[in-house]
């Protein structure tokens, strides 16, 4: 029976890559001497440093558009709340977003489910699994998707005739 999954994934070389960029290009530009901004990650948790909330704005905007570069939906970000450090200094988390979280998969599959596609949507962790009879029923269904969920990153992996 044809299938496929219906995943969100963050390819984690990829935002190491655009991670190190902007670091590299923070460290080379006028503006940042001596100052201290930088990023640091930690899997798909950044932390991001800077003197004060201007240039905190400056370093998201290096940093979103080195990981449109990489080809890291940027709608995957989550940013966090501010934090004082030290004088003037701020931190700020930012949580890459990776998997379909539950409540989004259950929306997923009402949606499918009221569209009445002959099409069956089963959730499988951080992944929801869509079969059907037909590949043409599935491809209406990632139209279908594609269409209405705007909001979040959603990749079409695994799919199978």
């Amino acid at each position: 029976m044809p299938s496929f999954d219906i995943v969100s994934e963050i390819d984690k070389q990829e935002l190491r890559n655009a991670v190190d960029q902007a670091n590299k290009e923070i460290s080379t530009r006028f503006d940042f001497k001596g100052s201290d901004a930088r990023i640091e990650q930690a899997e798909y948790v950044l932390s991001v440093y800077a003197d004060d909330d201007f240039k905190l704005n400056q370093v998201f905007d290096i940093l979103n558009g080195k990981l449109a570069k990489r080809g890291i939906d940027v709608r995957a970000i989550e940013m966090g709340k501010i934090d004082k450090i030290s004088g003037n200094k701020v931190k700020q988390t930012v949580t890459m977003k990776v998997g379909v979280e539950s409540e989004r998969a259950k929306k997923i599959v009402k949606l499918l489910k009221d569209s009445k596609l002959k099409v069956q949507a089963s959730i499988q962790g951080d992944a929801v699994r869509v079969t059907g009879a037909k590949r043409d029923n599935l491809q209406e269904a990632i139209a279908l998707i594609k269409k209405s969920v705007t909001d979040f990153p959603l990749q079409y992996q695994n799919f199978r005739d």
